[in-house]
């Protein structure tokens, strides 16, 4: 509709009346920090959060890209709307009887306003029927459900107002037409009738069924859940989509729930109207019901306004359908929860128990140790992924890798993902610690491809710092490594004279093997010549290959990685040949790899360090990484030669 200028008046009491953080929140999933609240700017893309609502002064401001100003401005910046529509719509919010500034006007806009208070008032008077066929003859059987089969005290039964819908095709139509003559154009606008496809007339949506009202933010009722009492399909009936009640919009008893969640600072989200309204009856009064539809981004957001701390805990039933739909309740919010602006806990009831029946044979202190104990969203997905699977299987253990590889990708936090990581290395270790860094290794490589996505801007400084070194190796020289590495360590298993050599040179340098698969097996034989009290007499294991490969008999999946370097083919044994000038040839590669490291690590160092407050360590840091500058130029110009010729 065309809207005419607003008088002063009301664009004041909108500005009085719509909170900056109760707008905000709408959008943007804030935190308290002191007296203000922060969170990621919804005008340009970022990370780390820059953005802040004061409460106080009423206004938002991004230190990003310096948005600011009132409740009434951010809305009209992030929808793209005109100044009298966004005040129109916040005015309907917040019931500010609106005002124009020509008289003639406001008759016709006020009529349009008033369908909303009309529809209001309808299913107000729809509730109240409702309550009261659930006391008449014909709502016997209803009464009884509540009472004897969900064991509701008449206090819950009142207190979310149940009721029943009788059986007749037009009861409520003939009651709220023909007795409180409302237009039937307004019923049908509620979804309480439809009308007929033959013959005229409307029929009523909700018949037979046990009535369960569905309330906005501010206790009005908006639709219904009709639950029915025969075999008639669907067991639920939700309300249709109508001006008041939008189903991805809306959270069933947050109006109950929204006191509790502030207090305990904490929301559980159950699946059924039932399991929601048996833990109010419980005295747990932070629950909310879905609605059985996979959690919207304005579901949670909404929620997220009652919590500081953002903990969100999904309750769904343990079995598999359980499971799916705890998946499919996730739905949009998975990508919140991998960025840590919420904490997501999953709390699955034992034998596929819904709350609900939990609570008819254990305590409301049982159920809160439960909520207590429940793990985060993460660590449910690795045990579901990980559940009825035989790590010791080839088969198993990688499709399990696979999957682990996939959600650790998606964690955007690196401290969050560097824990997990750990984490599912222990997992995949199998309970052998000496295992634990190779994992750790072989999956921070398979997630690297997802770290190096995002690449910072260039200072002036970073661009100096970075002459000619790679900051990640390039396939041909990750090749070269791989050969030099595999070529040292055939050389040490086929070579027994020249193990001692190889020691020295390792141990002079102060070098390890790079590659993970490599440094296993090294690890491996120094600890056999550890275990033959032999540490420094290497040359005298004739038998170091065939004792690998049995101790190897252990670690079937790193076989695979290593069991080419105990042969030799006729390729390997020229390589072979030419023993001195290739050992020295692999050790200045190792040696290559190394420099990098250690100069990319004091380059990161000076770069993080701010010469006005820590001159000294400044310093430090620029000369560490300067001496490894000049140390990987000079090994540079030497390795043309040396490796590339002989290996």
């Amino acid at each position: 509709m065309q809207i005419p200028r607003l008088h002063p008046d009301t664009i004041e009491e909108v500005k009085l009346r719509a909170d900056i953080v109760d707008v905000v929140s709408e959008y943007v999933v804030l935190r308290k920090r002191g007296k203000d609240f922060v969170g990621l700017c919804p005008f340009h893309d970022e990370k780390s959060p820059s953005f802040t609502v004061s409460q106080t002064k009423q206004m938002y401001y991004c230190f990003g890209c310096q948005a600011g100003g009132n409740a009434i401005k951010f809305v009209m910046e992030l929808g793209k709307r005109s100044f009298a529509d966004v005040v129109l719509d916040l005015a309907r919010r917040y019931q500010v009887p609106v005002q124009t500034l020509e008289p003639e006007q406001r008759q016709e806009l006020q009529r349009q306003l008033s369908l909303r208070e009309q529809l209001y008032e309808v299913l107000a008077m729809s509730a109240q029927f409702y309550q009261h066929a659930l006391r008449q003859s014909q709502g016997q059987k209803a009464l009884q459900y509540l009472q004897s089969n969900r064991q509701l005290k008449e206090e819950t039964i009142q207190q979310f107002g149940l009721g029943y819908a009788p059986a007749g095709w037009e009861t409520l139509h003939r009651y709220l037409v023909e007795d409180k003559h409302y237009p039937a154009q307004i019923l049908e606008k509620a979804g309480l009738i439809k009308p007929r496809k033959e013959g005229g007339g409307y029929y009523d949506v909700f018949r037979d069924r046990l009535m369960i009202p569905i309330r906005d933010v501010q206790g009005r009722v908006i639709a219904f859940g009709g639950r029915t009492l025969t075999d008639e399909q669907p067991k639920y009936l939700n309300s249709p989509e109508t001006e008041l009640f939008s189903k991805g919009k809306t959270l069933f008893a947050l109006d109950q729930a929204k006191g509790g969640i502030s207090q305990l600072d904490q929301a559980v989200v159950v699946e059924g109207y039932f399991d929601a309204i048996a833990l109010h009856a419980a005295g747990i009064n932070n629950a909310v019901a879905s609605l059985g539809t996979a959690l919207s981004l304005e579901q949670v957001r909404l929620i997220l306004r009652y919590t500081e701390s953002k903990q969100l805990v999904l309750n769904f039933d343990a079995d598999k359908a359980g499971t799916n739909a705890a998946e499919r309740a996730i739905g949009e919010i998975a990508e919140l929860a991998y960025k840590g602006e919420v904490q997501l806990k999953i709390l699955n009831l034992a034998d596929g128990k819904d709350a609900d029946e939990y609570l008819h044979s254990h305590t409301p202190e049982d159920y809160g140790e439960l909520l207590k104990n429940a793990p985060l969203w993460l660590d449910w997905q690795i045990q579901q992924i990980i559940q009825n699977r035989d790590l010791k299987q080839a088969t198993d253990f990688q499709q399990v890798t696979q999957q682990l590889v996939k959600l650790l990708k998606n964690i955007a936090n690196s401290d969050t993902r560097n824990y997990y990581v750990s984490y599912c290395a222990e997992i995949l270790s199998l309970g052998d610690t000496r295992l634990i860094p190779l994992r750790v290794e072989n999956l921070l490589t398979q997630i690297a491809p997802t770290a190096a996505a995002y690449t910072k801007p260039v200072s002036a400084k970073q661009a100096w710092g970075s002459s000619k070194v790679s900051q990640s190796p390039l396939p041909t020289e990750r090749s070269l490594l791989e050969h030099a590495e595999a070529l040292l360590l055939r050389i040490y298993l086929h070579c027994p004279e020249q193990r001692q050599a190889i020691i020295a040179e390792l141990e002079e340098r102060d070098l390890q093997f790079s590659l993970s698969h490599h440094r296993f097996l090294w690890q491996q034989i120094l600890e056999i010549s550890s275990g033959d009290g032999e540490t420094r007499n290497f040359a005298s294991q004739p038998d170091l290959i065939s004792r690998l490969q049995d101790h190897f008999l252990e670690f079937s999946s790193e076989m695979g990685l290593i069991s080419h370097l105990f042969h030799v083919n006729e390729k390997n044994q020229k390589e072979i040949l030419r023993t001195p000038q290739v050992v020295q040839a692999a050790i200045a590669c190792m040696d290559l790899v190394m420099l990098e490291k250690r100069y990319r690590h004091f380059l990161e160092l000076w770069q993080q360090t701010d010469p006005e407050a820590e001159p000294e360590r400044y310093q430090s840091y620029y000369q560490a990484f300067y001496t490894e500058k000049i140390k990987l130029q000079k090994i540079d110009r030497q390795r043309l030669f040396s490796i590339t010729e002989l290996l």
